[in-house]
């Protein structure tokens, strides 16, 4: 498949453009002529400011021509999408549900040196292009195009009724013989067979849609799970698993093969587990994914905690509180000093509400430190600290060091050992504010859990303020349809076992 001359039947080639000067650029792209460029050089003299917006003020040029022009200066190639036809070819390498999205639109392939043209509307689009580098396995070169364009060509090419489902991909997979011809191989693919599987179209596509409707219907892990017979797909919303269509059982390889790719782990070990991290951007809106791979006896298994920053809401108002329980956190966490647990099963909302707490008391005249493993959301003013095992930077050291910082507040991220309870309960003792997490089903069994760890009773009375139960009011994951979104639940239920 070779890539279509799109120079030629676009504006100009960027490659010429980059580092000239932007009314000489203007002036190419037949947006203004010398004597306009030389006005408007006339009036930046007198005036000052940009060359580009006095232009616009003079009425010479728009502000789709400029964006057009400073992306041709950085070296990319601007395209008029609307005088090229598009190989369908190419328009298959990328999903509909990636190209609106993303907003982009695909313009050529040069399988020499698997590179695609992609065509966006802003010169600053810098993390689409590394997303779909990693989500495509391909080398991206960006193109520019007007915002108009693009939303003709994605009406064209990708209008979004036309999209295709996750089940109606797992159907032309089934009919792929490419593919099945790898079924009934089980894990005695060689490393070429393997790679040719992984780079494959439909499953670049196929995970692209799974991580795209999971972040969708906001959900806050995926689990690809290999089984003898099957190979099962499912998300965690609101607490609940809910199994989704299954994708074929010769593909469970070539999924955790892709996923190690875009998190940076090493294909070729598959019996360790491994743990790794996957960064976008989705509808500009930032998303880690946390990927742990576990071997198992049919295969790996692969989980994806999704962080979706842009969804999370850290306002204590709108975490679904009743009232009274409201009123009572409030109370706890204005305390100068002690301990305040929040304990629940995953997805409870322990992270959130943590969060929360330290967003209501992030003023200028309070010191906020954390130690996380890892750091979940980015907060502004407040220091946060990723815990690293393998350099030795444990909650325990890090802790040692948050005392000599003055903080006011300290986030430990989880409560592991003996070590990071007493430096927890030290600082508390101190005239500090402590958050910190355990990992136990309801209040009264984070003391049982502390006493088991080796703290001393005595030292729970003095410094705990409260312990919080974080538990969803779920109804039966039974009642989940595989091919529907499940109910969302907006509310969780507290408990509080106060200090006496």
């Amino acid at each position: 498949m070779s890539a279509p001359n799109i120079q030629s039947k676009s504006s100009g080639g960027g490659g010429s453009y980059k580092g000239r000067p932007l009314g000489r650029i203007l002036i190419k792209m037949n947006k203004v002529n010398r004597t306009q460029v030389h006005e408007a050089l006339a009036v930046q003299k007198s005036k000052r400011g940009p060359l580009g917006q006095i232009l616009i003020d003079l009425g010479y040029i728009k502000e789709a021509d400029l964006e057009l022009a400073l992306a041709a200066q950085i070296g990319m190639e601007p395209v008029n999408l609307d005088a090229i036809d598009i190989p369908p070819e190419v328009i298959k390498m990328v999903a509909n549900q990636m190209a609106n999205t993303y907003r982009i639109i695909p313009t050529g392939y040069d399988s020499a040196s698997n590179t695609l043209d992609v065509a966006m509307s802003s010169p600053d689009n810098f993390q689409a292009t590394d997303d779909l580098r990693k989500l495509l396995a391909m080398n991206i070169r960006p193109m520019i195009a007007t915002e108009d364009q693009i939303n003709t060509s994605l009406a064209r090419y990708y209008p979004e009724d036309a999209g295709k489902s996750i089940n109606e991909l797992l159907e032309e997979i089934g009919k792929d013989t490419d593919l099945t011809k790898f079924e009934n191989r089980g894990e005695s693919l060689d490393l070429e067979e393997l790679k040719e599987l992984v780079d494959s179209n439909p499953v670049k596509q196929l995970l692209t849609l799974v991580l795209l409707q999971a972040i969708r219907d906001h959900s806050s892990d995926i689990h690809f799970e290999p089984f003898e017979d099957d190979y099962k797909l499912r998300y965690r919303i609101d607490g609940v698993l809910y199994e989704m269509m299954p994708p074929p059982r010769f593909l469970a390889m070539a999924i955790a093969s892709r996923i190690k790719v875009m998190a940076n782990l090493d294909i070729a070990e598959r019996r360790l587990p491994q743990d790794g991290r996957i960064s976008l951007t989705v509808a500009g809106n930032p998303v880690d994914l946390r990927v742990a791979v576990l071997p198992t006896m049919f295969g790996e298994s692969v989980v994806l905690r999704i962080l979706d920053r842009g969804n999370v809401n850290l306002d204590l108002d709108k975490l679904g509180l009743r009232e009274d329980d409201l009123k009572t956190f409030r109370a706890l966490i204005d305390r100068p000093h002690g301990i305040i647990v929040n304990t629940g099963p995953t997805g409870s909302g322990k992270t959130t509400t943590l969060y929360a707490a330290l967003n209501t008391l992030n003023t200028i005249d309070t010191k906020i430190l954390t130690a996380e493993d890892p750091v979940e959301y980015d907060i502004d003013g407040i220091v946060q600290i990723q815990v690293n095992n393998d350099t030795g930077l444990t909650f325990g050291r890090a802790l040692r060091s948050f005392l000599r910082m003055d903080p006011d507040v300290i986030l430990v991220g989880e409560v592991r050992d003996l070590e990071t309870a007493q430096i927890s309960i030290q600082a508390a003792l101190t005239g500090h504010l402590v958050f910190t997490t355990l990992h136990t089903n309801d209040a009264p069994s984070a003391v049982a859990r502390l006493l088991d760890l080796g703290v001393e009773p005595f030292l729970i009375t003095a410094t705990f303020e409260a312990v919080v139960a974080s538990v969803w009011p779920v109804e039966s994951a039974n009642t989940a349809n595989r091919n529907m979104s499940p109910p969302k639940i907006s509310s969780w239920s507290f408990t509080f076992v106060r200090k006496m």
